[in-house]
């Protein structure tokens, strides 16, 4: 049956298994509107072809150097074996020290998984008993494409263990060309950092080996200087994440991406299998702009939950920055009352309310009050605050935990270490072991207790430090470099098992901010704490970088009265910066004059009034902060009937100087119904002129910002 399925991709003229997914003879095309990924069947092995502007190719596109045995040509799933001329996504080790790996296809089938058209390409090991399924799916909705691959270990025999030593998502192909890579680099406070880069021959490596993504983030773009089209792709894991972009002498690429094997591997006993992360990728012909917004699409449709990726998030207060760790009932409820009269809807405590906790060197461990602090317990201060018509919500750091805790007093041997080596106590916090089932079961215990007695509508999640010294010397030694991937695993069942529990709990991922953000934690997590770094001025290269691979619904955005730069920034500049996502404020609100108070409550009102649009309409980032003095940022509804533009003004220049010169007198927008008529103040402009020539720039001065409505006159 698999052996005349082969021969009949290879011999049918043409057959459409379905509209995305089409078979022609020897060629599978997978479609989209704008994108083609097109693999080749030859002499049983599938081969990738051409994966870009479904426009620029032929039906029947093929490499050339394609050929039957061809050893050095790249395939669909490489693997060790024969010669080293490609990046493998399979490395395995069998019973007998044999480390090559030759596969073959069995089965090529069609599938709907998720609701999405799968293309299902079954291969095994010619000789030994390993299974390799690579899933490719088209979601035509978004112009997108995914890919995951299984493994199994098919042997019946009981002592015969396979080590994985590498096992990534999948592999793209693309035709040789002159390229150029965008991605992210920064660091602590300076997340989300746009660069780009021409690559050259040789390996290009973006990745995580401690569990944090400040450095770079699990995204990139790829572009050409005579093609406005970009192609794209995302690593959907919240561990230790790789991507290698290589290009050949020729200019081809090859890229693979999924879970980084640095100090890890996986035993396969027999019957085991392992599923990897997804990888998302697509190609948008009109450029970036297109593709991130492909990207929002696809992330709010096909990603996150979806009883909770559209609703609207609520306006919260947390008290963090005006009381660090000194928090007591009264002053919390003093802070409530405030927040309730200038707009707030949830009122968070963060850090500083549990058991121990008067500074970051205890109590991480001890998910119980403080009694000193709340002498009647969470519920009856929660009460009050909900009596003010507020919701509440608290922050946690579940992962982690001080040596100074009765926890770690009870269970040392409960955190990752090595034997005989020093402990790296950074930020005096160590790492629990989240690969231990009985690690797992505490802390959910203490997770589903705090929710389940106290009426606790959000949930903060903090993770405050990179893995370090990844020991588990109570795992057997052939499982112990399981460890890091364990403990994902325990860490998404934990967030999904609270989630059943608790549906209408918000969750709010948050790791020193940009320490985590990605598509694995956004399936489980509303939201994601940007950066700890609020300045505004900061924040807007932050949240522009941010918004290239994340939707705005999900990015929090707080107005908490830091201004590192010492520019003298108002309050008003502030809370529009913190406009583009979803709004917070950490100022201490106590400290507020009249004006101030009455100042923040006509911007959160007003804010309200356009939230629709900024959490869930279509983003168009109009002006950049990492080209010009200048940014602007659009939000329109899906049916183009109204619009929102928020611009800003870094530190103005005089007419001529370089960085304004450099940018246009007028702002064109985009996304807007060409025909239709929009009132902007007290004129009405064609969509058409809007996007073809634009709006005037008025802003005058440094730091100054505005908010601009627009909506189509009926």
């Amino acid at each position: 049956m698999k052996r005349a399925l082969i021969l009949s991709c290879i011999l049918l003229s043409q057959h459409i298994y379905g509209q995305h997914i089409v078979n022609r003879g020897n060629i599978w095309n997978l479609e989209t509107k704008n994108a083609l990924y097109q693999l080749r069947i030859d002499n049983g092995r599938a081969y990738p072809t051409y994966f870009g502007n479904i426009a620029a190719a032929s039906a029947d596109h093929a490499q050339d150097r394609i050929r039957p045995n061809n050893p050095h040509a790249l395939e669909e799933i490489p693997v060790r074996g024969s010669f080293a001329d490609k990046m493998p996504v399979v490395e395995a080790v069998f019973p007998d020290g044999v480390r090559d790996i030759e596969l073959k296809i069995d089965e090529i089938s069609v599938q709907t998984i998720d609701g999405k058209e799968t293309l299902v390409i079954e291969t095994s090991d010619r000789h030994y008993p390993l299974a390799v399924t690579q899933y490719i799916s088209a979601i035509p909705d978004c112009d997108m494409f995914e890919k995951w691959i299984t493994v199994t270990n098919t042997s019946k025999s009981k002592k015969s263990d396979i080590k994985i030593e590498n096992l990534l998502s999948g592999s793209l192909y693309m035709t040789p060309a002159r390229y150029f890579l965008t991605h992210h680099s920064g660091q602590w406070l300076r997340e989300f950092g746009h660069r780009t880069t021409e690559l050259t021959g040789g390996i290009k490596t973006l990745q995580s080996r401690d569990f944090m993504t400040f450095a770079n983030t699990p995204w990139a773009m790829i572009s050409t200087p005579d093609d406005t089209g970009v192609w794209y792709i995302q690593v959907q894991y919240s561990g230790n994440w790789r991507l290698d972009i290589e290009q050949t002498h020729n200019g081809s690429l090859q890229i693979v991406g999924g879970i980084n094997f640095w100090d890890t591997a996986l035993n396969l006993s027999p019957g085991q299998s392992h599923t990897t992360p997804k990888i998302n990728f697509g190609y948008a012909p009109e450029g970036e702009q297109r593709a991130t917004q492909s990207i929002h699409r696809y992330v709010r449709r096909h990603v996150m939950d979806p009883s909770t990726a559209d609703k609207i998030r609520p306006v919260l207060y947390n008290s963090w920055y005006a009381t660090t760790f000194n928090i007591e009932e009264n002053q919390q409820l003093d802070f409530a009352k405030i927040a309730k009269e200038i707009g707030v809807e949830l009122f968070v405590i963060d850090d500083g309310w549990f058991k121990g906790r008067k500074n970051d060197r205890a109590g991480l461990g001890d998910w119980s009050v403080d009694t000193n602090k709340f002498p009647n317990g969470l519920s009856p201060m929660i009460g009050r605050i909900n009596e003010t018509g507020l919701d509440f919500g608290i922050w946690v750091e579940p992962e982690m935990i001080n040596e100074n805790s009765d926890l770690y007093r009870t269970h040392p041997d409960w955190i990752l270490e090595f034997p005989n080596r020093t402990k790296d106590t950074w930020r005096h916090q160590l790492t629990l072991n989240f690969a231990r089932e009985d690690v797992y079961q505490y802390i959910y215990k203490s997770m589903r207790e705090l929710l389940a007695n106290n009426n606790i509508k959000f949930i903060k999640w903090d993770r405050n430090r990179g893995l370090s010294q990844p020991g588990w010397s109570s795992a057997a030694t052939e499982k112990q470099r399981e460890v890091r991937i364990r403990y994902v695993e325990n860490l998404y069942r934990m967030i999904e098992e609270l989630r059943a529990e608790f549906p209408d709990v918000i969750f709010e991922n948050c790791s020193s901010g940009g320490g985590r953000p990605d598509l694995g934690m956004l399936a489980r997590m509303e939201q994601t704490w940007t950066s700890d770094q609020t300045d505004p001025i900061d924040r807007l290269y932050i949240q522009y970088g941010y918004l290239s691979c994340f939707p705005a619904n999900t990015m929090v955005c707080w107005t908490s009265g830091t201004d590192a730069h010492k520019a003298g920034i108002s309050l008003e500049f502030a809370f529009d910066v913190a406009f583009q996502g979803v709004l917070g404020i950490g100022n201490n609100i106590s400290r507020w004059s009249k004006e101030q108070r009455e100042l923040a409550a006509r911007k959160i009102a007003q804010y309200k009034e356009i939230r629709h649009l900024i959490q869930n309409g279509i983003v168009s980032r109009l002006r950049s902060p990492f080209e010009g003095n200048r940014v602007a940022i659009q939000y329109t509804s899906e049916s183009g009937d109204e619009s929102v533009v928020l611009c800003y003004n870094l530190a103005e220049v005089v007419d001529g100087a370089t960085s304004d010169a450099l940018q246009s007198r007028r702002l064109k927008l985009d996304a807007l119904l060409p025909d239709a008529t929009y009132q902007v103040g007290d004129k009405n402009f064609t969509g058409k002129y809007l996007m073809e020539i634009g709006m005037p720039w008025t802003l005058k001065g440094s730091y100054k910002s505005c908010v601009i409505n627009l909506k189509a006159v009926k």
